[in-house]
């Protein structure tokens, strides 16, 4: 068996390269009018299965919980996703490729002016279930309390719905929101950096999870994930340095 044959078998098992592509990132996808996936990860993914000389199949998902699971249950042969302790625990990652900021959002009228002033008692902070930015809040506030919207793309208008304190998210995803429903603001900064990487199923060879890490180690060095970024009119993102 060629190196390139064996290589296939443990990237794509079934003959076909199954991605997960969580379109709640809008950094990363989205949907176009036709409801078909689009986005820096669909490139990236349709470079390793031309790679890999293999068909690609993407399994389109509404938020980075689903992504997880997915590839996790080995149902998918990978996915892109925020690095997280707890998911690496399933999960074998890549380094990151592109950075991300996490920030929170208020109402116009809100008293909070600063990041120092959200941890505080009888505020509630609304994350979407399962994000990068959940599972790091959920490590990191003492005070304030997290509460659970269904999906991040639906973090702004739960706050809204809910009357809640204050919404957390991918900045460009609070963006969105203030641009459809006005009457909000960031707050100055940001409260983490999501570092966004790629990875495969932790029971897999290491062969996977070795090949991936190449590969994205090559395109960054090559400037291809700077270009994906430039052609999807991404702004806020930042290429990852090399590992």
């Amino acid at each position: 068996m060629s190196d390139a044959s064996a290589l296939r078998k443990v990237m794509a098992p079934t003959g076909v390269l199954r991605a997960t592509i969580n379109v709640g990132n809008p950094v990363l996808a989205g949907l176009d009018v036709e409801h078909q996936p689009f986005g820096v990860s669909v490139d990236l993914a349709t470079l390793i299965a031309h790679r890999l000389e293999v068909e690609l199949e993407l399994q389109v998902v509404a938020s980075a919980g689903e992504a997880v699971d997915v590839v996790s249950r080995e149902e998918a042969d990978m996915g892109f996703f925020a690095l997280d302790p707890r998911r690496g625990e399933s999960i074998e990652f890549t380094a990151p490729y592109v950075f991300i900021e996490g920030c929170y959002l208020v109402r116009e009228d809100s008293p909070i002016t600063a990041q120092e002033e959200v941890d505080r008692l009888g505020q509630r902070i609304v994350v979407g279930k399962g994000s990068a930015y959940d599972l790091y809040l959920s490590r990191t506030i003492e005070q304030a309390e997290l509460v659970r919207a269904p999906t991040s793309p639906k973090v702004v208008a739960f706050f809204r719905e809910h009357q809640l304190d204050i919404a957390a998210g991918v900045k460009q995803q609070l963006e969105v929101g203030i641009e459809e429903f006005g009457g909000m603001r960031l707050l100055p900064g940001h409260f983490m950096t999501i570092q966004q990487a790629m990875g495969v199923p932790k029971g897999r060879s290491p062969e996977a999870a070795a090949f991936l890490s190449a590969f994205i180690e090559e395109v960054k060095a090559q400037g291809e994930v700077a270009r994906l970024l430039e052609k999807h009119g991404i702004k806020g993102a930042s290429v990852a340095p090399s590992a």
